[in-house]
C-alpha cells in the first residue's frame, strides 16, 4: 500500500510538472506572437502605405490591403532619391571590405600569435568599445575639419574600418575556437604566418566573417548622424539623410514617404536573409549569448 501510495504520488506529481511545461511553452508562444505582430505589423502597413494613393490613405488609414495598387510610388520614390543610394552603397561596401580586411588581421593577430602585451592591447582595444560614439563627435569634427575631411565620405568609413572593435572580437573568439593542428600541419608543409591565416584559417570562419559583415553593413547603412554632422554637399548625402528631406519636401505625401522607406528596408532585409544561416553559424561560433 506505501508503495502504491508513493507511485501516485510521483505520477501525480509528474503530471502537475509535464501540465506546467505545457501552460509556459504555450505562454511563451502567445507572447512570442505578440511580439512578432507587433514588430510586422508597421512593415506591413508601411508597405501597404507605398501602394496606395494619398486619398486612400486618408480615407482607410488602417486597411492593409489598397483598394488599387499603384507601383508608379516606387517609381518616383526611387528617381527622387537614387543619388543618395548610390552613396550609401558605396559606402556600405567600403565599409564591409575594410572591417573584414582590418577584423580579420587583428583578430588572427590576438588569437592566434604571441607577442608581449597582446593581452593588454585587446583590452585596450575592447575599452574604446565603452565611449559613447556621441562623445567622440566634437573632436573628431575638429581634428577632421583640420586636416580637410569635411564635407567628405572619409570620415564615415576610415574611422569605422580602422578601428572595427566588434569585429574584431568576434574574429577572435572565432579564431581562438580552431583547433592548433591546422597550424601546425600547415608549419610542416612550410607555409608562412600570413599563408596560414590566408589559406588555412580564414576559411573556417566564414560564419564569423558572414556575422561581421551583416553587422557593419546594417551600421552603415542605418548611419544617420554621420552624413549629418560631417557632409554639407548634396551630392555627397547617403539615404537616411535623404529620407529627412524627402519627407520635409513630399509631408503631405505618405505614400511616396512610405515608398522611399521600403525601398530602403529592402536591401538590410535581402542581405540578413541572404546571409542567415552563416550569421547565426558566426554568432554561435564566437561564444556570444
Amino acid at each position: 500500500m506505501i508503495e502504491q501510495a508513493a507511485t501516485s504520488r510521483t505520477v501525480v506529481r509528474k503530471a502537475n510538472v509535464a501540465a506546467g511545461l505545457t501552460i509556459s511553452r504555450f505562454g511563451r508562444l502567445i507572447l512570442m506572437a505578440i511580439l512578432a505582430i507587433a514588430f510586422i505589423t508597421p512593415l506591413v502597413w508601411m508597405i501597404s502605405a507605398s501602394l496606395k494613393t494619398e486619398a486612400d490613405i486618408s480615407a482607410h488609414t488602417l486597411a492593409l490591403i489598397p483598394e488599387k495598387f499603384v507601383w508608379s510610388n516606387y517609381a518616383e520614390a526611387f528617381v527622387a532619391i537614387r543619388p543618395f543610394l548610390l552613396n550609401s552603397v558605396q559606402l556600405a561596401v567600403v565599409n564591409v571590405v575594410g572591417v573584414l580586411i582590418i577584423g580579420s588581421l587583428a583578430g588572427y593577430g590576438f588569437a592566434r600569435l604571441r607577442f608581449p602585451g597582446r593581452d593588454l592591447a585587446f583590452l585596450l582595444v575592447l575599452a574604446t568599445a565603452i565611449i559613447p560614439g556621441i562623445v567622440l563627435l566634437i573632436p573628431q569634427y575638429i581634428i577632421f575639419q583640420r586636416i580637410g575631411w569635411v564635407d567628405t565620405q572619409l570620415p564615415l568609413w576610415v574611422p569605422r574600418v580602422m578601428t572595427p572593435v566588434f569585429g574584431t572580437f568576434l574574429l577572435r573568439q572565432a579564431f581562438m575556437s580552431l583547433p592548433s593542428e591546422l597550424e601546425d600541419a600547415a608549419k610542416i608543409d612550410g607555409v608562412g604566418v600570413f599563408g596560414i591565416f590566408a589559406r588555412i584559417m580564414l576559411p573556417q570562419v566564414k560564419p564569423a566573417l558572414a556575422a561581421v559583415a551583416v553587422f557593419t553593413f546594417i551600421e552603415s547603412w542605418n548611419d544617420l548622424f554621420g552624413p549629418l554632422i560631417f557632409i554639407n554637399s548634396t551630392n555627397l548625402q547617403t539615404l537616411p539623410i535623404a529620407l529627412a528631406q524627402f519627407s520635409g519636401e513630399y509631408f503631405s505625401t505618405t505614400n511616396l514617404l512610405m515608398a522611399a522607406s521600403t525601398i530602403t528596408v529592402i536591401p538590410v532585409l535581402v542581405v540578413f536573409v541572404l546571409a542567415q544561416k552563416y550569421f547565426v553559424q558566426g554568432v554561435a561560433s564566437s561564444g556570444l549569448k
